[in-house]
C-alpha cells in the first residue's frame, strides 16, 4: 500500500481531506414505481432496479429500457451528474450499488432506486460505493425480509472522504484506466469465443458423406451414484463431484464410501452432467466419485476419439436442451435421449486434425493459467487493489 499511499500524498499536496456523511453533503430522492412490462425499446430512457446489478457499471451515458411519455411523466427522474443507487436486492451485496448518470437526457427511475444529488464528482461516488469501506458501512442499515433493502435514512449515515475536485478527478482518472484495460481484455475474449465458435460451428459440420451413428453405438454411458444427505460429509476420503460444482469446483462434499471402480472419475475421463447444470467436461485432477446426475462416457475408441467426442457433445448441447428441456424445475434429458442422438464420425485423423484447432482455440478462450481470463482475473484483482486503496484516505 505503501506505494499508492505515496500516490495520494503527491495528489493532495498537503491539501485537507474532509469526512462527512452522505446526508450532510447530498439529498436522495427515491425513485417511483414502474413495472417491467411498462419497459419500451424507445421512448424516454428508464432504469429498472434489476438492470443495475447487470447492465450499469460506473457510469452511464444511454439506457438499457425506456418508457413511455404518459408513464414518464408521473415518475422521477436524474439530471445529468446525479448518481443512481439500488436500494433493494435479492443478496445484501447487490445493495448500494451506483452508476454516474452522464447522459445529455434524464432518466427515470425504479422506485427501488435512488437519486443522489450532490457536488461530488459523480464517478468518485460510484467507485467509492463498490469499496469495503461504504459495504461495511451501509451494512447495518439494511434490513433483511424476503428481499435485502436500504432506506434513504440509512444511507445518509454513510461517512465518506472526501479530497479536493482536482484530486477525485485525478483517482477516477486513474480508477478509469484500470477498468479500460480489463474492458479491453474482456471485449477481445468475447471476440476470441465467437471466433471460436465460428470455426466450430464449421469444423463440426459434416456432410452426409460422413458416417452418422447413433450415440449408443460408439459410446458407453454410466451413472453415478445417489447419495442421501448424511451420506454426504464435510470432510472425507473422496470428493464428490455432483451436479452444483460441475463446472465451477466449490461447495464439495466428501464420502468415505468405498464403490465399484466405474463409480470414480480418473484425471481425463469424460463425464456428462445430464440436469441442472448440464452437458460435457474432461475431469482434470485427483480421484472423484461422480454423482447420479453424470455420467462417465467410455467412447469405443475405434470410432470415436474421446476429446473429439467431448467437442461434439459440447456443441450438441444447446440444441439437446432446446428440444428435450423436459422437467419443470429442472432440465434433465434421459439416457435413451443421448444414446439416441446421432453424430458424426469421420476418420481417426480427421478428428485429430479437428480436436488439435479446436483445443488450441478452447484454450485461448478459456484457459485460467495462460491466455486472456487469466489476464483479465489479473487486471481485475488490481483495479480492485488500486480502488480500496485510492479510496481509503488516513483520517488525519
Amino acid at each position: 500500500g505503501r506505494g499508492v499511499s505515496a500516490i495520494l500524498d503527491k495528489l493532495l499536496k498537503g491539501q485537507k481531506v474532509e469526512f462527512k456523511t452522505l446526508g450532510e453533503i447530498g439529498e436522495f430522492i427515491r425513485g417511483k414505481r414502474f413495472v417491467k412490462t411498462d419497459l419500451k425499446d424507445s421512448g424516454v430512457p428508464a432504469i429498472h432496479y434489476g438492470e443495475m446489478y447487470t447492465h450499469y457499471g460506473i457510469f452511464a451515458e444511454k439506457s438499457k429500457s425506456f418508457v413511455s411519455p404518459e408513464i414518464a411523466k408521473n415518475l422521477r427522474v436524474a439530471n445529468y451528474g446525479d448518481v443512481i443507487i439500488v436500494g433493494a436486492g435479492e443478496t445484501i451485496e447487490d445493495i448500494g450499488r451506483s452508476t454516474a448518470w452522464l447522459g445529455k437526457e434524464d432518466v427515470v427511475i425504479h422506485d427501488a432506486c435512488f437519486i443522489f444529488k450532490s457536488k461530488l464528482n459523480p464517478k468518485y461516488f460510484a467507485y467509492f460505493s463498490r469499496t469495503e469501506t461504504f459495504q461495511k458501512q451501509i451494512k447495518t442499515s439494511i434490513s433483511s425480509g424476503k428481499i435485502s433493502a436500504i432506506n434513504a435514512k440509512g444511507l445518509s449515515k454513510v461517512i465518506i472522504p472526501i479530497p479536493p475536485f482536482d484530486v477525485q478527478a485525478e483517482i477516477v482518472r486513474i480508477l478509469d484506466a484500470f477498468t479500460a484495460v480489463t474492458a479491453e481484455l474482456t471485449a477481445e475474449l468475447n471476440m476470441r469465443e465467437k471466433q471460436y465458435h465460428y470455426y466450430r460451428d464449421k469444423l463440426l459440420t459434416f456432410s452426409d458423406d460422413v458416417d452418422w451413428i447413433e450415440l449408443g453405438n460408439v459410446a458407453k454411458f454410466i451413472n453415478g451414484r445417489a447419495y442421501k444427505q448424511p451420506e454426504l460429509l464435510e470432510q472425507g476420503k473422496y470428493p464428490v463431484l455432483r451436479v452444483g460444482n460441475f463446472f465451477t469446483n466449490a461447495n464439495w462434499y466428501y464420502s468415505d464410501l468405498e464403490l465399484d471402480a466405474d463409480k470414480y472419475a480418473n484425471n481425463g475421463d469424460l463425464l456428462y452432467a445430464w440436469s441442472a447444470s448440464f452437458g460435457p467436461r474432461i475431469w482434470q485432477g485427483e480421484k472423484v466419485i461422480y454423482h447420479y446426475h453424470i455420467w462417465k462416457v467410455i467412447p469405443n475408441e475405434k470410432k470415436i476419439l474421446k476429446k473429439f467426442l467431448y467437442h461434439i457433445l459440447e456443441w450438441d448441447t444447446s440444441s439437446l436442451k432446446s428440444e428435450h428441456s423436459n422437467g419443470s424445475t429442472m432440465m434433465h434429458i434421459t439416457k435413451g435421449t443421448i444414446e439416441q442422438r446421432l453424430i458424426p464420425t469421420p476418420p481417426l485423423n480427421e478428428q485429430k486434425r479437428i480436436v488439435a484447432i479446436l483445443d488450441k482455440f478452447e484454450t485461448i478462450t478459456k484457459s485460467i493459467t495462460e491466455g486472456l481470463p487469466f489476464e483479465i482475473a489479473l487486471r481485475q484483482q488490481q483495479y480492485e487493489y488500486y480502488r480500496e486503496q485510492l479510496l481509503d484516505f488516513p483520517k488525519n
